[in-house]
């Protein structure tokens, strides 16, 4: 997976911190109660053609009691700030404005590296501006890390490693985006898998990796064991998946009760049940 894609799911699976984040002068008094939804890929791609790229992320943010009017925030991700457009910005924008029937469009930029030629385009003549465009310019490496180094937005913290900081204090940007993950996500896939994403833009060399054992060893014993646990949990649900299987395929669809037990069930319990199977007559008979 590359890294850029790494930073779309991040904003796909917090897309109201992304917001508050990204376009926080757009968004102060808009995040209430709204309904945020990423539009479809596949749906873009069919009727945008080769002008959709898979790293520009359409977010439509909706009051459900229809108060206000839809509001379309498209979000474009460039890890190399020289190699972002404006002009192909603005094709994509009036795209999705047509093709979404709404002039309410917000575009924000995100740059990993560089700041942009471009903040804004005007076309016109010497009597007339004609197009005057800009959008939200989210300048991650402009940013110093202390400003976020508490924040309750887990979109910022886990982001630390990409805002300005000495090298000296990488550690302290790692450990800070760490206590984040860990305090402001509950779920142990998430954190997993954002575990790697703070790992990917921190890029510690081993030298570092070790000096950060020494000198925060309650962070990286947590993590460590964590991640060891994920693991062993995992290869349960893979030992559960295959009893299920083979119950299936032995006595047909299993009873709701039935599948809740086998994946609530222990590897020793898992190993017996998985041994009964090829004598036993009945679900009944494997199970209890």
């Amino acid at each position: 997976m590359s890294h850029d894609q790494n930073f779309k799911n991040l904003i796909l699976d917090y897309p109201r911190e992304a917001l508050a984040f990204f376009a926080p002068s757009e968004v102060a008094d808009l995040l209430g109660e709204v309904r945020i939804t990423p539009l479809r890929q596949e749906q873009l791609q069919e009727r945008l053609g080769e002008r959709f790229r898979e790293l520009d992320i359409p977010l439509l943010v909706e009051w459900p009691d229809g108060r206000r009017a839809a509001v379309l925030f498209v979000i474009e991700q460039e890890s190399e700030a020289r190699r972002f457009s404006i002009h192909r910005l603005i094709h994509y924008c009036t795209d999705l404005s047509e093709l979404c029937q709404t002039e309410r469009v917000v575009p924000v930029v995100v740059f990993l590296h560089g700041a942009p030629r471009y903040r804004a385009l005007r076309l016109g003549s010497d009597r007339a501006t004609y197009l005057d465009f800009t959008y939200i310019a989210c300048e991650l490496a402009a940013v110093h890390y202390r400003r976020y180094h508490d924040s309750p937005n887990i979109v910022a913290r886990l982001n630390l490693p990409n805002m300005r900081h000495e090298r000296s204090e990488r550690l302290a940007v790692y450990a800070a985006a760490v206590r984040g993950l860990t305090s402001l996500e509950t779920d142990p896939e998430r954190q997993l898998k954002y575990l790697d994403f703070i790992d990917i833009y921190a890029a510690l060399d081993d030298d570092e990796r070790q000096r950060y054992s020494q000198e925060y060893p309650e962070e990286a014993k947590a993590m460590t064991s964590f991640a060891e646990r994920f693991r062993e949990q995992g290869m349960q649900k893979g030992e559960a998946a295959v009893v299920v299987r083979l119950l299936q395929s032995k006595f047909g669809d299993l009873p709701e009760t039935a599948r809740e037990r086998i994946e609530a069930a222990d590897p020793e319990t898992l190993l017996v049940w998985s041994e009964r199977i090829l004598t036993a007559s009945s679900l009944d008979e494997v199970l209890h």
